[in-house]
């Protein structure tokens, strides 16, 4: 399922300036933003608010994973703070996942989705923190247990899709980060795909950095990713 508007551009800049000089490159009708630890705890609400006066849809990246109680005070909070999306990491466990989905009701303005495994560790990583299922293994645990608990979706990799399609809703959202353009870097990404791969996959919103954030035209960047996806290149 194409959504309309899928790449969500990552602001991964350690302050605010530099974040809204490269937003000013971008076009609001092509894609939306994320905002992450650095950037946030440098830049606070205040970039939030000033990302949205400019009507982008901004996706608050800051992977709560605390107490139920804790986690559910956060992503009211950023409800309150009008973000479009918001996260919690599914290792936190059931009552923190329900707490949070209590905290921020089903339909409501604000998605809430949950990290499954970072794109950035591979098996041995996995078995470093005595988790001793493959990746996907653990990646289709922690999907079926958000479903489970009512959340609008996960954050996974794209190569982790085909069989979360199978295994979960078709409105279930598949965000997916790691994603690199044919012939692009994979910078500190291990499991990667392109944007028409993710997509093609079941993907739903792609995750993309530095391809867009350090292109000399980053608008242009995203109309040939755009491209990409609906095979016209």
């Amino acid at each position: 399922m194409l959504i309309d508007r899928p790449v969500i551009v990552a602001l991964d800049f350690p302050d605010a300036s530099t974040a809204l000089t490269l937003v000013e490159k971008l076009d609001p009708s092509l894609c939306r933003v994320k905002v992450g630890k650095e950037l946030f705890t440098r830049a606070g609400p205040q970039l939030v608010k000033e990302l949205q006066k400019q009507q982008f849809d901004v996706f608050l990246d800051l992977k709560y994973h605390d107490i139920p109680n804790t986690v559910a005070g956060a992503v009211s909070a950023a409800a309150d703070l009008g973000v479009w999306m918001v996260n919690v990491h599914a290792s936190g466990g059931r009552a923190m996942l329900e707490a949070a989905r209590k905290a921020l009701p089903k339909n409501g303005d604000t998605l809430l989705i949950a990290v499954t495994v970072l794109t950035s560790m591979g098996a041995e990583d996995l078995r470093e923190i005595s988790i001793t299922v493959t990746p996907d293994q653990q990646v289709s645990t922690l999907a079926k247990l958000s479903s489970d608990c009512e959340l609008d979706g996960v954050v996974c990799s794209a190569r982790e899709t085909p069989v979360l399609r199978r295994e979960l809703a078709d409105d279930f959202l598949l965000v997916t980060p790691g994603i690199r353009p044919a012939g692009d870097s994979m910078d500190d990404q291990k499991r990667v795909m392109t944007p028409a791969q993710a997509i093609n996959s079941g993907s739903n919103y792609l995750v993309i950095g530095r391809p867009v954030t350090q292109a000399d035209d980053p608008t242009a960047k995203l109309r040939m990713i755009m491209d990409e996806i609906h095979g016209k290149n």
